[in-house]
């Protein structure tokens, strides 16, 4: 009964525990996914900048004012889309590091409990080297008191045999 208690406790805590590394991982999916989409916006906001640079309405083939602000407020929102960028790495790099401490505390709980599994162990091969000399001790004052025991009842054989010779005699 108790083992089966055990065992569910083990299986829902194990259940729980990969249920949240999924919710993790999954999460870490999203945001990697969401960085590569600003990386793609920003690939083409340089498109445009580039397209923009080499856009010349002006007479004689110069950049007009105009041209000038619109390749600036692409230079603009490619500098707002970097600082995005920047803020999603940041929260992918949480993640990452929340990842990097949750199996560092498994690592170490693991290790915690394979060292009181070993001190367990050493326990009880200390209880059972001790248990056989208690029992070698022990089967040794038996094999001494039935010695005694043969030789006293040889005696007191060896007695009565006497004794009777004697009255026998007399």
């Amino acid at each position: 009964m108790i083992k089966n208690v055990l065992f569910i406790i083990f299986f829902f805590s194990t259940s729980l525990q990969a249920a949240t590394f999924q919710t993790d991982t999954s999460a870490y999916q999203t945001q990697r996914l969401k960085v590569n989409a600003l990386l793609k916006e920003r690939s083409a906001k340089f498109g445009q900048y580039d397209q923009s640079l080499d856009s010349k309405t002006g007479i004689f083939g110069f950049q007009t004012k105009g041209d000038i602000k619109n390749s600036n407020e692409i230079l603009r929102q490619i500098v707002l889309n970097d600082n995005n960028v920047f803020k999603e790495l940041k929260i992918l790099m949480d993640y990452k590091d929340e990842e990097v401490k949750r199996v560092k505390n498994e690592a170490n709980s693991t290790n915690d409990r394979i060292e009181n599994y070993k001190a367990s162990i050493k326990k009880l091969q200390d209880q059972h080297v001790q248990l056989k000399n208690d029992y070698a001790a022990a089967n040794k004052e038996k094999q001494i008191t039935n010695y005694i025991v043969m030789f006293l009842t040889l005696t007191l054989f060896v007695a009565c045999y006497l004794f009777y010779k004697k009255l026998k005699k007399a």
